[in-house]
C-alpha cells in the first residue's frame, strides 16, 4: 500500500506548531481536499465546487477525570504555513465536503474516530453511509500494515493501538447483537429444513407475508387520522420549505448585489492606492523640480548687486556656477520634456535669463572701467617708461596679475553670453594700446637719444668728395645694435601680450611660446623675460586644444586693434639708423630675418606682419640708397678708376656687414651696381 499522508511525520509537527500552547497532542493528520456541498434545492448559494488544500487533525486533551478530543482543520497560509480555523459551527455556512486521497485514507481516518469514540465515550456512535462489514473486513487486513508502520514510529506521539479484536468486536456489536442472534436460532429452530418441505416451507412464508401485509393495511387505515395530520405537517413543513427557498433566493440575490458592491469597492480602494503612489510619486518628482526652480537668496543678491573687488570674486564665480547649472538644469535634456512647457518653469526660465542678463551687464561695465583704470594708473605714473639718461623696460606682471584674477569670471561671461566678449575685447584692446604706443614711443626716443654714432655720408661714389675723406672708417655697429635692442625688447613682449589677451579673451586658439622661452627661436638673440610669470595656461584647464578659424579670424582683428600704431616707432628706429648709415640696413635686415624665422605661432600673426613690414621697409631703405649710388656712378662717368676704388671700399663694407647672413639683400644691390658700371663702360668706349 502506498504510504499516506497519515504516516507523514512533518506534516504531523506542522499541525502540532499550528496549535502550540492548546496543550493538545495530535493523534493523526491526513491531507484532504475541500468542496462546497450544494444547500438547499436550487443550491444558489453554491460557488463551485473548487477543490482547496487543507489537512484534517484529531486532537485529544487529557483532563483530570476524562479526555477530549477535536476534530480540527487546517489550511496554508500565503507563506505556505498551516494555520487552523473552525467554521464548522456556523450554521450560515455550507458544510462542506471532505475528499481522501484514496479509500485508504477514508477508512483509517474513520476507524481512528470510532475508536477514540469507543474510549473516550463509552459507545461508537451510529455510522450513516458507510458499510460497517466493509470497514470490517479492511479493518481485518490493514491493521497489521497500520500497526506495523505506526511501530516504525519511535518518535511519534501516542496513538491508540488498532487490534484486530478490537476491530472485529466493533463491527459484530453493531450488526447483530447477541440478544437478536439468540431469537435468530430460536425461530429458525421452529422449522424443519428438510429438502421435501422448501415449497410448504415457502407457501407458508407467503401467507404469513400476505397476511401481515393485510394486517399492515388495516392499521394504516385505522390511523388514518394520523396520517392526515402528517400529510398536513408535511405540507406545513412543504411550504416552509418553499418560504425558506424564496428567502434564500431573495437573499443570494442580495449577497450578489453586497458581492458586486465590495468588488466595486476593492476597485475603488485599488485606484485610491495607485491614485496615492502616484502622487506620492509626483510630489517627489514636484520636489526635485521646486528645486531646481529656487534661486538661492545668497545668489540672487551677488547676480544682482553684488560687488565685483577682488575678496567678492569667489562669491561672484560661485554665483556663476550656479546660475549655468540651473540654465542647464531647465533644458531638455537635462529636464524631462513633459517639464519643459510648463508655465512655472518657462517663467522660472525667464527669470533666470534676466538674472544672466542683469550680471552679464554688470560684470561688462565694471571690466570696462576696470581696464581702463589699470592702464590709466600706469600711463600716470611716468615711472613705468624710459626716460633721459635711462632705458625702462616695459614691465607687465603686476598688470596680467590684476587681470588674472578675472579670468575665471571672462569665461564664465563667455559660458553666460557669448556676445558680451566682442565689446569686452575692443574695451581691453583700446586701452592697452594706449599703454603698448606710449612704452614703444618712450622707449624709442630715448634709444635714438642715448645712441651715439658718427654720420656716414650717403655720397660715396660723389666725385666731389675728397680723398681724404674718412668715412669708410666711421663705426656705426651701435646703430644696428640699437635697432636689434628695439626688436629683443619689444617683440617678445608684443608675442607674450598677443599670447595673454588671445587665452585671457577666451579664445580658443593654440598656446604661444611656453613661458619665459624665447619668442624669436633664436638663443643667440637675447631674452630678459624669463622673469615674466606668463602662466597664460593656468587660467583656464580645461582649454580645447586644436585651431578654430573663426576664432583665430576674430583674435587676429583684435590683435590689430591691441598693437595698431606701434609699428611707427619701429619705423622711426630704421629711418634713424638709415640716415646714420645706410649700409645698416644690411645687418639690420638679418636681424629681422632671423625674428621672422621664429615666429611661428599663429596668435601672433600682427608680430608676423609687424616684422615683414619692417624688413620691406629695410628693403626699401636700403634700395633707395642703392638707386641714389647707381645714380652718382652714372653722374661721374668720367671718373671711372675713382669710382672703381670707391666701389671697392663700398663692397668691402657690404661684406663686412653681412656677417653670415642672408646675402639677397647685397646681391640684389651687385646687380643694380654692375648694371651701371656697365653702361659707364659702355659711354666710356
Amino acid at each position: 500500500m502506498a504510504k499516506s499522508s497519515a504516516d507523514d511525520e512533518e506534516l504531523r509537527r506542522a499541525c502540532e506548531a499550528a496549535i502550540e500552547g492548546t496543550k493538545q497532542k495530535i493523534v493523526m493528520s491526513i491531507r484532504v481536499a475541500k468542496s462546497r456541498g450544494m444547500w438547499g434545492k436550487s443550491g444558489k448559494l453554491g460557488r463551485g465546487n473548487m477543490a482547496k488544500p487543507r489537512v484534517l487533525a484529531i486532537s485529544t486533551k487529557a483532563k483530570v477525570k476524562r479526555t477530549k478530543a477535536f476534530l480540527r482543520v487546517f489550511k496554508y497560509s500565503n507563506g505556505g504555513v498551516l494555520e487552523g480555523f473552525d467554521n464548522l459551527r456556523n450554521q450560515s455556512v455550507a458544510p462542506p465536503q471532505w475528499t481522501m486521497r484514496n479509500v485508504d485514507d477514508r477508512n483509517r481516518l474513520l476507524l481512528c474516530i470510532l475508536n477514540i469514540c469507543k474510549d473516550v465515550l463509552g459507545h461508537l456512535p451510529k455510522v450513516v453511509g458507510i458499510d460497517v462489514v466493509e470497514m470490517a473486513l479492511w479493518a481485518k487486513e490493514n491493521t497489521q500494515a497500520i500497526t506495523k508502520r505506526q511501530g516504525d514510529l519511535p518518535d511519534g506521539p501516542d496513538i491508540p493501538d488498532f487490534t484486530e479484536g478490537d476491530m472485529k468486536v466493533t463491527v459484530e456489536r453493531e450488526l447483530v447483537s447477541q440478544a437478536e442472534e439468540e431469537d435468530m436460532e430460536a425461530l429458525l429452530g421452529t422449522y424443519v429444513m428438510g429438502i421435501g418441505e422448501a415449497e410448504a416451507f415457502s407457501e407458508r412464508l407467503k401467507r404469513e407475508l400476505q397476511a401481515l401485509e393485510a394486517a399492515n393495511v388495516h392499521a394504516i387505515l385505522e390511523n388514518e387520522p394520523l396520517i392526515h395530520e402528517v400529510l398536513q405537517g408535511l405540507e406545513l413543513a412543504t411550504n416552509c420549505v418553499e418560504d425558506m427557498d424564496e428567502w434564500l433566493g431573495i437573499f443570494n440575490v442580495k449577497l450578489r448585489h453586497m458581492r458586486e458592491d465590495i468588488e466595486s469597492i476593492e476597485t475603488r480602494n485599488n485606484k485610491l492606492e495607485m491614485q496615492s503612489v502616484n502622487n506620492k510619486t509626483l510630489i517627489e518628482e514636484l520636489e526635485k523640480l521646486l528645486e531646481r526652480l529656487r534661486i538661492p537668496s545668497e545668489y540672487a543678491a551677488c547676480l544682482t548687486g553684488g560687488s565685483f573687488d577682488e575678496a567678492r570674486m569667489l562669491q561672484n564665480i560661485e554665483a556663476c556656477e550656479w546660475l549655468a547649472n540651473a540654465l542647464r538644469s531647465l533644458e531638455v535634456p537635462k529636464l524631462d520634456r513633459t517639464y519643459a512647457n510648463l508655465r512655472s518653469v518657462r517663467e522660472k526660465r525667464a527669470e533666470l535669463d534676466k538674472l544672466k542678463t542683469t550680471f552679464v551687464k554688470r560684470a561688462s561695465e565694471f571690466l570696462k572701467n576696470y581696464f581702463a583704470s589699470l592702464v590709466d594708473f600706469m600711463i600716470s605714473d611716468k615711472s613705468y617708461f624710459s626716460q633721459r639718461g635711462q632705458l625702462k623696460r616695459p614691465d607687465h606682471a603686476d598688470l596680467r596679475y590684476k587681470c588674472r584674477t578675472y579670468a575665471r569670471l571672462l569665461q564664465h561671461l563667455k559660458s553666460l553670453d557669448k556676445n558680451c566678449l566682442g565689446p569686452l575685447r575692443k574695451a581691453y584692446c583700446s586701452s592697452l594700446n594706449l599703454l603698448l604706443r606710449r612704452e614703444a614711443r618712450e622707449f624709442a626716443n630715448e634709444l635714438r637719444a642715448s645712441t651715439k654714432a658718427s654720420r656716414n655720408p650717403t655720397v660715396w661714389l660723389d666725385g666731389s668728395t675728397g680723398s681724404t675723406q674718412s668715412a669708410s672708417s666711421a663705426d656705426t655697429s651701435n646703430v644696428s645694435e640699437a635697432y636689434a635692442k628695439m626688436l629683443t625688447i619689444f617683440i617678445p613682449l608684443l608675442v607674450d601680450e598677443s599670447s595673454f589677451f588671445a587665452h585671457f579673451m577666451c579664445f580658443e586658439v593654440p598656446a604661444l611660446v611656453p613661458p619665459g622661452g624665447p619668442a624669436n627661436g633664436d638663443k643667440s638673440v637675447p631674452n630678459d623675460d624669463n622673469d615674466d610669470d606668463l602662466g597664460i595656461m593656468d587660467i583656464d584647464d580645461n582649454e580645447k586644444a586644436g585651431k578654430r578659424t573663426a576664432d583665430l579670424e576674430a583674435l587676429n582683428e583684435s590683435l590689430r586693434d591691441l598693437l595698431d600704431g606701434i609699428q611707427e616707432d619701429f619705423y622711426a628706429v630704421v629711418d634713424w639708423a638709415y640716415k646714420i648709415d645706410p649700409l645698416r640696413c644690411i645687418s639690420m635686415h638679418g636681424i629681422t630675418e632671423r625674428y621672422i624665422s621664429g615666429q611661428k605661432a599663429d596668435a601672433a600673426g600682427f608680430v608676423r606682419i609687424l616684422l615683414d613690414d619692417l624688413e620691406n621697409r629695410i628693403s626699401m631703405q636700403f634700395s633707395r640708397f642703392v638707386d641714389e649710388a647707381c645714380h652718382q656712378i652714372e653722374r661721374n662717368e668720367r671718373n671711372v678708376r675713382q669710382i672703381l676704388d670707391r666701389f671697392a671700399t663700398l663692397a668691402t663694407r657690404m661684406e663686412q656687414y653681412i656677417q653670415g647672413q642672408s646675402r639677397d639683400l647685397v646681391d640684389q644691390a651687385y646687380t643694380k651696381f654692375v648694371g651701371a658700371l656697365n653702361t659707364v663702360k659702355q659711354i666710356c668706349m
